[in-house]
């Protein structure tokens, strides 16, 4: 049972004058209907127009429902062969060979939704509850950026009044606010993500201010009778409009980096895709700035949540696949984000799909990256990993496979977030700042934290990448260089 206090603040939490500002009529931008003509429409497309679809896609350009629609329904092997290589060579031109690495860090498992898929709803009586502390998050935030080596967290929250907006502002100013002495300098946090319910614009204004970095909201599903039926009448995640136009309040609040989501497995997965294309196009018409990073996260099993384990909409290894290609062919500039929730075998062969940003050393339980308890507890996680391994393993296992891991942040402290990256990641000059930080990041980041077999394998790495700056890059090489010695010799959070 809901307590009074609690009931009160949920009854009070979406101010209606926002929940419709944005609508241009009594229904929202997704189009159920709609979206289900488009994919039947475009059931069997002829080669020629795949081919062209993925011309469109290697240009950078968003594609139009029917397009992605197409792309979905390709059967041929070898059309499917070229669409997957068209993905990796748009990863490459506008990312180069980076994945960015993060880890969650979930501050409370009090919530007071109840979706029927999720092992934090409130009816869920075998999940252990809590906040964390700010001493809790200071220690948290110590192991892992002074013993992982992490520089970038996504912040999880529940939607509840004992983690709502000020609570999630001291939090960011505490993980901030830590710095850890390392082998050769200091470790600490320099982007926090933010992943919470949709909020009010004055409260995202303060998260703003505070300096919340991407601004992360997951539809879950964009099916409108599914979403009902997932999310019980009378509960604030019950309002699909409220939810669906939270990127909007936080583009007039100021925040230019937005990061949505599908939850696969609730419906088809085909919908989903082209709910996450309807959602990108609807933020490029109303600003001019489409998400910085999608995520799609498969529906793994929880703690006394049957219904995981139950989905008549399963998600097939191959079908994953398709989407994470299409996807990338569809919003070829965006971020894309693939968790731990996968397995190991599932995200290795996912890398070369067109993945920009993956998590490691992650554990999702409530204080579980300070305690010295096992990594995975059902009755205090809101699903089982899939993939355990640490920075260290990933950061080596990716150098084997000829990619560099990005520690870098210097875009969101140069400006370079919003329109601006919007702008350079189409035109494929992103990628040449990133690299050169890239490189300088990963040249800390294994002198402060790697293995001696990480540090072999990444050596490696540094070699090549060097040679392609002074190749690709020798206007700035020079600069480049004396930012990259005076890392090695111990300076840090130096960057372009």
């Amino acid at each position: 049972m809901i307590a009074a206090t609690t009931k009160a603040w949920v009854e009070k939490r979406i101010p209606a004058a926002e929940r419709v500002k944005y609508m241009s009529g009594p229904v929202d931008f997704v189009d159920d209907a709609a979206i289900e003509r488009t994919i039947a429409a475009n059931a069997k497309p002829e080669a020629g127009r795949v081919r062209e679809i993925v011309r469109k896609s290697l240009a950078i350009q968003t594609l139009l429902p029917a397009e992605t629609a197409a792309l979905l329904n390709v059967t041929d092997p070898g059309l499917i062969d070229e669409m997957e290589d068209a993905a990796l060579a748009i990863k490459k031109k506008v990312y180069d060979n980076r994945i960015v690495t993060f880890a969650p860090l979930y501050m409370s498992t009090v919530c007071v939704n109840n979706c029927r898929y999720c092992g934090f709803r409130s009816e869920n009586n075998e999940i252990r509850r809590g906040v964390l502390s700010q001493e809790e998050v200071r220690r948290e935030t110590e192991v892992l950026a002074g013993v992982v080596g992490h520089k970038r967290l996504i912040a999880v929250y529940g939607e509840h009044p004992r983690s709502d907006t000020e609570y999630i502002a001291e939090t960011l100013r505490t993980i901030y606010s830590v710095q850890m002495k390392t082998k050769r300098g200091y470790g600490s946090i320099r982007r926090v993500n933010v992943n919470a319910a949709p909020l009010p614009v004055a409260d995202l204004r303060v998260l703003h201010q505070t300096g919340l970095g991407t601004y992360q909201v997951f539809q879950e599903t964009y099916h409108h009778e599914t979403y009902r039926n997932m999310h019980p009448a009378g509960t604030l995640k019950a309002d699909y409009q409220w939810r669906v136009y939270c990127m909007h309040r936080a583009m007039e609040a100021g925040i230019d980096d937005v990061g949505i989501g599908a939850l696969f497995g609730l419906y088809d997965w085909k919908f989903e895709v082209m709910g996450l294309l309807y959602h990108t196009l609807e933020l490029e018409r109303a600003f001019g700035i489409g998400p910085h990073t999608i995520s799609f996260p498969r529906i793994e099993p929880a703690q006394n949540t049957p219904i995981t384990a139950e989905l008549p909409r399963k998600v097939t290894d191959a079908e994953f696949r398709r989407a994470v290609t299409v996807l990338r062919l569809a919003v070829p500039y965006t971020g894309m984000i693939l968790t731990a929730r996968e397995s190991v075998q599932t995200r290795n062969s996912l890398i070369s799909m067109g993945i920009t940003q993956m998590d490691a050393s992650s554990r999702v339980g409530l204080g579980a990256y300070s305690d010295t308890k096992p990594d995975q507890q059902p009755d205090r996680q809101q699903f089982i990993l899939g993939d355990t391994r640490s920075l260290d393993e990933l950061v080596g296992s990716l150098a084997q496979k000829g990619y560099i891991t990005s520690f870098c942040t210097a875009g969101y402290r140069c400006g370079r977030t919003g329109k601006c990256i919007m702008d350079l990641l189409r035109s494929g000059q992103e990628g040449k700042f990133c690299k050169l930080n890239a490189v300088i990041t990963y040249r800390e980041w294994l002198d402060d934290f790697a293995s001696e077999a990480t540090r072999e394998a990444g050596e490696k790495v540094v070699v090549r990448e060097i040679e392609e700056i002074r190749a690709n890059n020798p206007i700035v090489f020079e600069a480049f260089m004396k930012n990259y010695e005076r890392t090695r010799a111990g300076e840090r959070d130096l960057y372009f």
